[in-house]
């Protein structure tokens, strides 16, 4: 059995206690970072061994992972932050369990486009997540099918590439078209900033530098 496990965002006690339980009671860990990782675990004192599953060997291990998992081994799947698979590994692996026959446990948790949409104050009764836009090819493609959605749409974006971001975002939706940027969630340096996209760009121009992880989120046209 193969369980996907959420993990903390930010905040060490955003975990619930059932995933507490099942990291302590499977065979084994796969995780995307295990020095990450290992600082929760030893937060919740769980001992189980750990062994790294990521986007750079996932295609490798997958195959002798799932060969120990029809043996009868239990296995957690774990990311650095968050639901696994979620603009992280996970994929390839639950897919691949699902070909095998091999059950497939996907606990509740801890994801942060949901806490940032509901954070935004934009409607959230319909969504469009894209995850991370593609830095380069295509890019300007993504932003023009973005601008014309009808509904709230969420994208991940690193500290460094916000504000370009949101000058790109301002200049295919509009500088009027509201938007919320949420950096560093349940964090202690929490930020939820939402304004139009001309301000925003505004609000982050000024001196200092951005850091934290970013979710922005952005309504429809």
């Amino acid at each position: 059995m193969l369980y996907l496990v959420p993990t903390p965002i930010g905040n060490l006690e955003d975990i619930t206690l059932r995933a507490i339980r099942v990291l302590k009671e499977v065979d084994l860990i796969l995780a995307e970072d295990t020095r990450t990782s290992k600082k929760l675990l030893d937060h919740y004192e769980v001992n189980t061994p750990l062994r790294a599953f990521h986007a750079h060997n996932e295609h490798t291990v997958t195959e002798g992972i799932i060969a120990q998992l029809a043996a009868g081994a239990k296995m957690a799947l774990i990311s650095d932050a968050g639901t696994p698979g979620i603009s992280d590994p996970g994929f390839l692996i639950v897919r691949a369990c699902h070909e095998h026959q091999i059950p497939v446990v996907s606990l509740p948790g801890a994801t942060s486009s949901i806490t940032a949409l509901v954070a935004s104050g934009l409607p959230c009764d319909k969504f469009f997540f894209e995850g991370f836009l593609p830095h380069k090819k295509g890019r300007q493609t993504r932003l023009l099918y973005l601008s014309e959605l009808p509904y709230t749409f969420v994208l991940f974006e690193s500290p460094h590439r916000l504000l370009k971001c949101l000058q790109q975002l301002a200049e295919h939706c509009g500088p009027d078209r509201q938007a919320c940027v949420c950096r560093e969630l349940t964090k202690v340096h929490e930020e939820i900033k939402q304004d139009s996209l001309e301000n925003l760009i505004s609000h982050f121009s000024g001196p200092g530098k951005v850091k934290g992880e970013i979710v922005v989120v952005v309504a429809g046209k």
